[in-house]
């Protein structure tokens, strides 16, 4: 057994759900169905200068597809997971891989729902709501693993030097991502929901706080419906109290996703400005 296998052996037993095998093979092409057409503001980073494309991840029960950027010279680099959005890894989440690269990253974004669909091509609420509720936490816990284990493997990614970031359904992922694995240094979640409760899904960010192995740095808009007051107070209060190193910040006038700038929630300012606090954020904490 190579390194690289002995390595995926031991990370991959720690997956308790019932493996189904993969639907998607390969990552979404374009944007999201359900949020086209795009912002006339929608920023498209080039690849110029880097090495960007889709790549195969090997994971327990099959091989996972992700989008990975970095420098096309040196290394290794400094890497960073995104986890996508509830519309899986579609162009944007691509994009920001390439801006993480830009910036002399290894920046890989595994597609976490392959083995429940292509959630990029689901139009109806209902339906992509049912698919996020299929999900097992411990099943994307396991992939990002995976994930980690292939960027050392490749020999351009300083595991040594690992951050996780993640929009959305990826800000969850992140929190329970910075509460699992103890390699993790820096974590920034944009705008984490809240899950419902169920057994594929048993925690939510609360829950896990305790745990936490490494900072998190937590953006939210003040329009945001889908994370009231409360939640994100519940979780300041838990860092507080479990003694963890978190920090906080509201951005008044913006909504869910105001990062995305392909779509209508995008705030210019709020996230420019979260962005240059998520990459002081990675520095202090030793990834950058």
């Amino acid at each position: 057994m190579d390194g690289f296998a002995a390595e995926l052996y031991e990370v991959l037993p720690r997956a308790s759900w019932s493996r189904r095998g993969f639907v998607m093979t390969s990552l979404a092409t374009g944007f999201a169905l359900s949020m086209q057409p795009v912002s006339a503001e929608t920023i498209t980073t080039d690849a110029n200068g880097l090495e960007a494309g889709e790549v195969k991840v090997p994971t327990a029960d099959g091989e996972m597809p992700a989008y990975r950027a970095m420098p096309a010279t040196g290394g290794p680099f400094p890497t960073v997971l995104v986890a996508h959005e509830a519309w899986g890894v579609h162009e944007h989440i691509k994009d920001l891989c390439r801006r993480f690269a830009k910036l002399g990253y290894y920046a890989i974004a595994p597609e976490l729902f392959a083995r429940e669909g292509n959630a990029a091509a689901i139009t109806d609420p209902q339906e992509r709501g049912k698919l996020l509720a299929s999900v097992p936490t411990d099943e994307a816990m396991s992939d990002l693993d995976a994930t980690v284990v292939y960027a050392k493997s490749s020999g351009k990614a300083d595991t040594k030097r690992l951050a996780i970031t993640g929009f959305c359904w990826g800000g969850f992922a992140t929190w329970m991502y910075a509460a699992h694995n103890p390699a993790v240094k820096a974590a920034v979640a944009w705008y984490g929901v809240d899950r419902k409760i169920s057994d594929l899904i048993p925690q939510n960010p609360v829950d896990v706080i305790g745990q936490l192995k490494c900072p998190v740095l937590a953006f939210y808009g003040g329009k945001d419906p889908s994370i009231p007051p409360e939640t994100i107070d519940k979780r300041e209060a838990a860092c507080k109290a479990a003694g963890k190193t978190c920090e906080v910040k509201v951005y008044p006038d913006a909504a869910h996703g105001f990062n995305a700038d392909y779509r209508p929630s995008y705030n210019a300012e709020a996230a420019k400005d979260a962005w240059g606090l998520m990459l002081a954020w990675f520095k202090k904490y030793g990834v950058a």
